[in-house]
């Protein structure tokens, strides 16, 4: 699990194919290598990957057909720039919110408009994951721990704040840069449970879910 606050922005160093995948090989900027260990999750931009190397100031990372396929990943050349966080510790502040480094659906952004000393962006939001995101709830995108700022049923505008700009790859988006997103856990988990039908106290109860007390 993570949280949504990007540690250091990386950059690709080179990609080899494997077996369908690939192996990407990153650069951090900051983020120690050395304390890194082999099978540790890295959110790599919003996709949750793991570390199978790692030295030199280098750290690799193998990723399948499906990550290839489902995120913006697959794009990456030499030179891309990739927001990293390491996984949360059980004692860690939780200062953005939940994220699993589990792409739901790639975004695209629309337009961008200074505002202030931040900037409003305006993503595309697909029908996949339209009804998981909400006004004023939270949606990660490259990675990155976003408060909606308006929700439409097919794009969103998100506000970011200068630190923001200037600590995630977020700073060099503009039209037609693609994104990965990640709608937030609970919505994703309520979605699923109203495909069984109403989310009454009998239901709850039924997939063992404890009935309040009456007052």
């Amino acid at each position: 699990m993570f949280t949504g606050l990007v540690a250091d922005v990386g950059s690709v160093v080179r990609i080899s194919p494997r077996a369908g995948g690939a192996r990407l090989v990153l650069r951090p900027a900051a983020l120690p290598v050395d304390e890194l260990a082999p099978g540790e999750s890295v959110c790599c931009s919003g996709a949750c990957l793991t570390v199978v190397e790692r030295g030199d100031g280098l750290v690799a990372f193998d990723a399948v057909p499906e990550t290839l396929a489902r995120t913006t990943l697959g794009a990456w050349r030499p030179g891309t720039r990739v927001n990293l966080e390491r996984a949360l510790r059980l004692s860690d502040r939780l200062g953005g919110h939940l994220v699993a480094g589990h792409v739901d659906a790639v975004g695209e952004v629309l337009s961008r408009a200074a505002e202030g000393a931040g900037a409003r962006l305006t993503l595309s939001l697909p029908a996949a994951i339209a009804p998981l995101v909400a006004e004023k709830g939270s949606i990660a995108v490259d990675g990155v721990s976003l408060t909606v700022a308006v929700a439409g049923r097919d794009r969103i505008e998100l506000a970011l704040i200068p630190e923001t700009l200037a600590r995630t790859t977020l700073g060099d988006a503009r039209p037609g840069v693609r994104v990965n997103l990640e709608a937030d856990l609970v919505a994703r988990h309520l979605a699923r449970l109203r495909e069984w039908g109403p989310l009454d106290a009998g239901a709850l109860a039924a997939w063992g879910y404890p009935a309040g007390e009456s007052t």
